[in-house]
């Protein structure tokens, strides 16, 4: 009798206590995610300062990462203006290859004609190197900072376009039909549907968009190689190298990086943020 009263107990506990398990289980997953990259760029730093201590290269050829923080700390005042310049140029041609991108694949799906028309000439812009145009660019545009911006929104445009032309494309014909079936127009159906529907394409073409848009902007700079105060930080890269100054190098490297990481994290979460909830990209599996 006893035996056959423990066992509704036993699972009545367990029912109870799984959601707290659950939820330990998860906090060690996110735990785990910020622990182990940064336990792994710790043993990369420290094998680092290994190799150049105990083989004894020289600095100017590879500086030891605590010859770089020191370079970080030393020459800050020159690095963060450089730092701002490099940022707010990325930030501000993806904002412009956002809404170029969003616009124009909005302005090619009204017709098959107008996409066959002008579809080809954006993938001559994505086929075309930068490197080869940023000198033309750099000749033509009114101001450097100008041609810097031109760069960045070329590169970062037809991600955001291709991505968000195929979600505009991909949406249900059952659900068009059902629009056209209650005598929606075409706004309404754009507007309400569409665009919905293409939502994960977008996110998608922002991810990648944010961080061709950083490697168009210091691919421009290395092609102006002009300096003065508002020179980003691909001018102080070649400015450290002029001088053999490797630590600063390093540094401005550095900068660069995480830069790179810091754009890719915050449109992961603008990405997260919008389709967590509904969309199975970013839900999490139950099983």
């Amino acid at each position: 009798m006893s035996d056959s009263t423990s066992l509704p107990a036993i699972l009545s506990a367990e029912t109870i206590n799984a959601p707290a398990t659950a939820a330990r289980q998860r906090n060690l997953e996110r735990a785990l995610g910020v622990v182990v990259p940064i336990a792994t760029v710790l043993v990369l730093l420290i094998l680092w300062q290994l190799l150049v201590v105990g083989t004894g290269i020289p600095q100017y050829i590879l500086p030891s990462p605590i010859a770089v923080a020191k370079a970080l700390v030393s020459d800050w005042g020159i690095l963060w203006p450089a730092l701002w310049v490099t940022t707010e140029i990325t930030f501000i041609s993806l904002v412009l290859a956002l809404i170029g991108g969003v616009g124009f694949a909005i302005f090619l799906v009204q017709s098959r004609w107008i996409e066959l028309a002008f579809y080809p000439l954006a993938v001559i812009l994505q086929v075309t190197p930068i490197v080869a145009i940023a000198p033309l660019i750099l000749i033509y545009a009114p101001t450097r900072e100008a041609a810097l911006l031109i760069c960045g929104f070329l590169v970062a445009f037809f991600p955001i376009l291709s991505n968000m032309v195929q979600g505009l494309k991909s949406v249900d014909h059952n659900l068009l039909n059902l629009f056209d079936l209650y005598g929606a127009s075409r706004w309404q159906a754009l507007l309400h549907l569409k665009l919905p529907a293409a939502q994960p394409y977008f996110m998608t073409g922002l991810r990648i968009g944010g961080g061709l848009s950083l490697i168009a902007s210091v691919v421009a700079e290395f092609a102006a190689g002009s300096g003065g105060p508002n020179s980003g930080l691909a001018f102080r890269l070649l400015e450290a190298q002029y001088r053999q100054n490797m630590p600063r190098l390093f540094a401005a490297l550095l900068l660069l990086s995480a830069l790179g990481v810091a754009i890719f994290a915050f449109t992961s979460f603008i990405s997260w943020l919008s389709l967590h909830r509904w969309h199975e990209s970013s839900l999490k599996r139950e099983n």
